[in-house]
């Protein structure tokens, strides 16, 4: 039987009996330094309390709209269902954190600092993939899958077994070198020494649950997505509820406020080259990007991971931004050119954002 990204399920050579599992993981480990990984670890496939967190999670309705939550739950708690014969999870990060500054001005879109770039889960999975060729370079096909945020995974779960940090109290992956990291696996056969899961050190520190502006983290360790402003820009295809549109201010993609504030994101260094800004979306304006047609989003985002919720929801949450800014001339000239865009969702929120204008 063949996998995809792998060798036959247990098609590892005879010679592999003899294999010194310790020698291999750590010659894993240096290929995986020479491939650009900024941390690598071993975690057994087994997800254990996490899934039951899970499902209480998605009891609660946390999710909103991210039904696929809850239709690969099983899958995310038993990584043999995903991938046959999964005994390991190699489990990697890799630093993207692009610059230090912070947007002060509201004029200027805020988007997350991971969308800046090039669009990491190709990126990641191919490297993850010459990492799977070195190994079946060394002792030949293996059965294996890669991952990079790519499906049902537990991701922080794994990283934090693995040694590569804790989850945080805003259910990131925390290091003592911060959280500006992606992550990836591969799922695999082969019996590799586990590494010692991580000791969390978040200690009483509740900075990311103070300053998530929608209050979406409402316990340690809990966050109702349905409040969270990632969920509200990136993963809801409707109309954005009126309570937070305010609270969202000039942030267009994702919302980056409950890691600015980590203790721990001191020590962060700068990230990977490959993931640099691209077309200004770090010092963009408002009104520039909102007069982007469907062609220049399609064509200028290509390779972005923003390209994935369309124009529509581009323009939508462009608009709630314009609308949370200082009235000017130009915003709401560029607002009211949008007032007979096709999109009901797009004539929404701009009729709400010059609403607002109108009372500042």
């Amino acid at each position: 039987m063949q996998v995809k990204n792998g060798g036959n399920i247990g098609a590892m050579h005879d010679q592999n009996s003899t294999v010194d599992f310790v020698i291999l993981k750590e010659k894993i480990r240096q290929a995986a330094g020479k491939l650009g990984f900024a941390a690598i670890g071993v975690a057994s496939a087994e997800t254990g309390q996490a899934s039951d967190e899970l499902k209480l999670w998605l009891a609660a309705g946390y999710h909103g709209e991210m039904d696929y939550m809850a239709r690969h739950a099983e899958l995310r708690a038993n990584p043999a269902n995903l991938h046959p014969g999964t005994l390991r999870v190699i489990s990697v990060a890799v630093d993207y954190l692009p610059h230090q500054k912070i947007v002060n001005d509201s004029a200027q879109a805020a988007i997350s600092r991971y969308a800046q770039g090039r669009d990491y889960h190709k990126l990641i999975r191919n490297r993850l993939q010459k990492l799977a060729d070195e190994v079946t370079a060394i002792i030949g096909p293996f059965g294996y899958r890669v991952f990079s945020d790519s499906a049902p995974v537990m991701e922080v779960h794994f990283a934090s077994q693995a040694g590569l940090g804790w989850r945080g109290k805003h259910t990131l992956l925390l290091a003592q070198q911060g959280s500006w990291r992606f992550l990836g696996e591969i799922y695999c056969d082969l019996p590799l020494p586990p590494d010692q899961p991580a000791e969390a050190h978040c200690g009483t520190c509740t900075a990311c649950l103070d300053a998530c502006p929608t209050r979406a983290i409402i316990a340690p360790y809990q966050v109702d997505a349905r409040r969270c402003i990632s969920y509200l820009t990136i993963e809801l295809a409707g109309a954005i509820p009126e309570e937070f549109r305010p609270l969202i201010g000039n942030r267009i993609y994702g919302c980056d406020d409950c890691q600015l504030c980590c203790p721990w994101n001191r020590f962060a260094q700068l990230g990977d080259p490959a993931f640099a800004p691209r077309h200004g979306l770090d010092s963009a304006q408002l009104i520039d990007l909102f007069a982007w047609t469907e062609a220049e989003f399609d064509d200028r985002l290509a390779g972005n991971p923003i390209r994935r919720i369309g124009h529509e929801r581009w323009l939508r949450n462009i608009a709630v931004a314009l609308g949370n800014t200082t009235p000017n001339k130009e915003s709401t000239k560029a607002l009211q050119e949008h007032l007979n865009h096709p999109s009901p969702i797009v004539r929404e929120h701009v009729l709400w954002a010059l609403a607002q204008q109108s009372n500042k």
